[in-house]
């Protein structure tokens, strides 16, 4: 897969959120983001999953325009700020909900998900009942519940402790390898270092290397 973006800006609200971005990314690789909240990080992770549309420029998926010849990426796995899922339900009970809308993946995968973020699959406990590292860890299994081709990731390790970050760590690295697009947006430069190929800074709407 390979993103292209092509000088980009978006504006909201009479405020220029993006601009005039350009970026390529391709697939095997880990790209880092890196800039203080309220760089456009989150901004720049919604351009590229189709969730906003840019005031200029354009962005192709695979040569395919977002919002005029693809409405979203059709393989997709993101995390974005606070994960939701329904509170009366187990998180495997929440997954397989999630696989059933594509049909893609199946309960097995949704408990190897689990498995992945270390999370129990058996765990009879309502989402409600979740700590705040649980919920960031279900959230990064639905982000990778169906090995998509383009995985974005807003803050990925908020709220987990030294272990749980190795560990999403390694499954990051092993979407890598598999061949997905990973895009990681961080305010933790010294993570980024560790983990991705290539880092871009955000400032102000602005994208640098």
């Amino acid at each position: 897969m390979e993103i292209l973006i092509e000088n980009a800006s978006k504006t909201i609200r009479g405020a220029e959120v993006l601009k005039d971005v350009n970026l390529r990314l391709t697939g095997g690789t880990i790209y880092g983001l890196r800039g203080p909240n309220g760089s456009g990080k989150t901004m720049l992770l919604r351009l590229m999953a189709g969730l906003i549309r840019p005031t200029a420029g354009r962005v192709l998926l695979d040569g395919k325009e977002l919002g005029k010849e693809l409405d979203f990426p059709p393989s997709l796995g993101m995390l974005l700020e606070n994960p939701a899922f329904l509170p009366e339900y187990t998180g495997l009970r929440n997954l397989i909900l999630l696989a059933q809308i594509q049909n893609r993946v199946g309960a097995s995968e949704a408990r190897q998900a689990l498995l992945d973020v270390g999370l129990e699959p058996d765990d009879r406990r309502a989402y409600r009942k979740y700590s705040l590292g649980m919920k960031q860890r279900l959230g990064i299994a639905a982000a990778i519940l169906d090995k998509p081709e383009m995985l974005l990731l807003d803050e990925p390790t908020n709220a987990l402790d030294a272990a749980g970050s190795a560990l999403i760590e390694d499954l990051i690295r092993r979407e890598r390898d598999r061949g997905a697009l990973v895009v990681v947006a961080s305010h933790d430069g010294a993570f980024l270092e560790r983990l991705a190929e290539e880092i871009y800074t955000v400032t102000e709407g602005r994208v640098a290397k």
